[in-house]
């Protein structure tokens, strides 16, 4: 399974992304999960099967949204209250739940 995250910068979500591989490995869950700058997701598409929006550019959803389709890939927003506590289980399980 290859989760991509996008965010403002692709820097605030790199904690984001270490607590989803640390979730995923406790599930047993074989990922590979990384993040990019909204300027960057059109070249990572190809390569996710799912797409989390960080919620500080929920704004670009539609943009974004429209991408995915294109590649037959889910989209939507990560919880607000889920990103700010960088709570990597439940945003891996918000992922899982929308392929």
């Amino acid at each position: 399974m290859n989760i991509l995250l996008c965010c403002a910068s692709g820097m605030s979500t790199s904690l984001l992304v270490s607590r989803m591989e640390q979730a995923a490995q406790e599930k047993g869950v074989k990922a590979k999960i990384w993040a990019v700058s909204a300027d960057e997701v059109n070249n990572h598409l190809k390569d996710a099967d799912v797409l989390l929006v960080g919620p500080q550019i929920r704004y670009k959803l539609p943009q974004l949204k429209k991408a995915a389709d294109q590649q037959g890939i889910p989209v939507d927003v990560i919880n607000p209250a889920d990103y700010g506590r960088v709570d990597g289980k439940k945003v891996l399980e918000f992922a899982l739940n929308l392929i």
